[in-house]
């Protein structure tokens, strides 16, 4: 499912990336750890096409099969919208619009039919635990139900791979085990990859695989 080699990353001066080599199965549920400042988000955004590597020779970036890091700017924003999902610490709702009508940003960017999005949102809110939530707004909603609304959202293109960074971090407890849960749930009812950053050491140990990453390399 992502295919990637000798991935660099300079900011100025600073070498963030050191030659990441890393090579995710569909299906795969990948924890990434490390202090901060390792680049695991750094990593997650390069995967997640938000960000570009440093180029150089046998530096390669395949995603579902595709070659991400040949495609131009246009290419590349609809490929990000229709083969990849995003779920961040903070929901990044938009507080004007109530549920469903966040679930469905991503369907309308990528053109599809209105009634095919509203349906596929709802199935996803329903499946979610929050078809009686779905005309609520943000403000309204808990941490937990917020981000279970941002999750559905990441959902709704049925994409290939979601990426998360540190999705628990900004909730409670119960609510953060109970999307930890989910994720799970997710790749074994819909085959989604995933790829997590986190601190919580609970959700890494959950993973297929845990990857630590150390000074701008994954060291195990």
């Amino acid at each position: 499912m992502i295919q990637a080699r000798n991935i660099q990353k300079y900011y100025d001066q600073l070498h963030v990336l050191k030659g990441v080599d890393l090579s995710i199965e569909k299906g795969e549920v990948i924890s990434v750890v490390g202090a901060s400042g390792a680049g695991k988000t750094t990593l997650l955004q390069i995967l997640g096409t938000l960000d570009k590597p440093f180029r150089q020779e046998g530096t390669s970036l395949v995603i579902d099969g595709q070659d991400v890091l040949s495609m131009n700017d246009a290419s590349l924003s609809r490929f990000r919208n229709l083969h990849l999902g995003f779920i961040f610490q903070f929901h990044q709702l938009l507080p004007e619009f109530n549920a469903l009508e966040n679930v469905c940003i991503p369907g309308f960017i990528a053109k599809r039919n209105r009634t095919e999005v509203e349906n596929d949102a709802k199935k996803l809110l329903d499946y979610l635990g929050l078809s009686h939530r779905i005309s609520h707004k943000p403000s309204e909603l808990s941490g937990g139900e917020q981000q279970r609304v941002a999750v559905a959202r990441a959902m709704v293109n049925k994409p290939s791979v979601i990426f998360a960074d540190e999705p628990s971090g900004n909730l409670d407890t119960q609510s953060a085990d109970n999307l930890h849960k989910l994720f799970f749930d997710l790749r074994n009812e819909l085959g989604q990859t995933f790829v997590i950053v986190t601190h919580n050491e609970e959700l890494a140990d959950m993973a297929d695989r845990k990857l630590v990453m150390s000074d701008g390399l994954i060291i195990s």
